[in-house]
């Protein structure tokens, strides 16, 4: 439930920022995007569940969201629950 207040909240001031010429990227500009294809609660739910997402990587992997997506990557493929049995 706090996961899609806070997705609504991100939803509003992102469109308020937009409104006001201001530049909206990374998960705000995708949220404004699903937002533009469907409806407003269907948008918020994607976000929620793309903040869940990025909450249980970043406790997983204990990294701070944000750290160059190259990392992130060559580190999920040498993760063992990816690794290809010999």
């Amino acid at each position: 439930m706090l996961l899609t207040h806070g997705a609504r909240s991100v939803l509003r001031a992102a469109k308020v920022a937009e409104g006001a010429g201001k530049q909206v990227c990374g998960v705000r500009r995708w949220a404004l995007d699903v937002q533009a294809r469907s409806n407003h609660n269907k948008a918020a739910c994607a976000l929620a569940n793309k903040l869940a997402r990025i909450c249980y990587a970043t406790l997983r992997d204990k990294e701070p969201f944000g750290e160059a997506t190259v990392r992130l990557l060559s580190k999920k493929v040498s993760r063992e629950s990816f690794a290809m049995p010999a």
